[in-house]
């Protein structure tokens, strides 16, 4: 059974990511729709609307309920609280929280509201590749993490991170 209830989380996981990361890349899309002329603006802005709610209401959402569902019942099934999985509960967490970063700009952006530029939209949207790494990361190696390594790879995966994204500013210019 263990197994299975594995499998589910894994799915939803995918899923759950899936949705994070697209769902960003369609706000930024919206964002630049809006900077347009009528009836270009109008016209995008209709059609991102019913692509950013039927993902995020319909794919995200439900996703990240059932990985709260399966990731739970699989601790439980495993009747151990290793230190690894402390520390993933703890990105975990975090991602969490990021995700209702994005449900409070996903409110934004269904009324019209555009507090970010599509370039900080960018940044944020790399936050999900730095939860996906550490949890993937953490998740696989268990045991043989050290912190120190892993924050010092963490920093490092960041800082490249934040490097592509300022060589894409770039070469979009």
């Amino acid at each position: 059974m263990y197994l299975y209830i594995k499998a589910l989380h894994i799915i939803f996981i995918v899923t759950w990511f899936a949705g994070l990361f697209y769902v960003v890349r369609l706000f930024i899309y919206n964002t630049e729709a809006a900077e347009k002329s009528e009836p270009e603006r109008r016209i995008l802005q209709a059609q991102f609307f019913i692509m950013i709610r039927r993902l995020w209401l319909g794919i995200t959402w439900p996703s990240a309920i059932l990985t709260a569902i399966f990731g739970p019942w699989m601790w439980v099934m495993l009747n151990a609280t290793p230190r690894w999985l402390l520390i993933k509960i703890l990105f975990v967490a975090g991602l969490y929280v990021y995700h209702f970063s994005l449900h409070a700009l996903y409110l934004q952006q269904t009324k019209g509201v555009f507090k970010y530029s599509s370039q900080q939209l960018r940044i944020w949207n790399e936050i999900a590749t730095v939860f996906l790494v550490s949890i993937i990361f953490i998740a696989t190696i268990k045991q043989s993490l050290s912190v120190v390594w892993g924050l010092v790879g963490l920093i490092a995966f960041v800082l490249l991170l934040l490097a592509g994204i300022r060589l894409y500013k770039i070469f979009r210019s």
